[in-house]
């Protein structure tokens, strides 16, 4: 499943991709392989530029705390 955004003014895909799934991790190099040609037009997108992104960013892997002076 994927969503469509328009890129604002002055955005990256970067900051897209963090406005709108507040990750950029992962999501970005996927938001890449959604768009061909997008990498193309540079890194500021043109005002308006459709970019399709994956519905949801992944969760990072949770990781168990350990604490060695208790």
């Amino acid at each position: 499943m994927t969503v469509t955004v328009r890129a604002q003014q002055g955005e990256t895909l970067d900051s897209i991709c963090q406005r709108v799934l507040g990750a950029t991790s992962d999501v970005t190099e996927q938001a890449l392989q959604l768009n061909p040609g997008l990498a193309e037009l540079g890194p500021i997108l043109p005002q308006g530029t459709p970019v399709t992104l994956p519905a949801a960013a992944p969760q990072p892997a949770r990781r168990d705390i350990i604490n060695l002076w208790s």
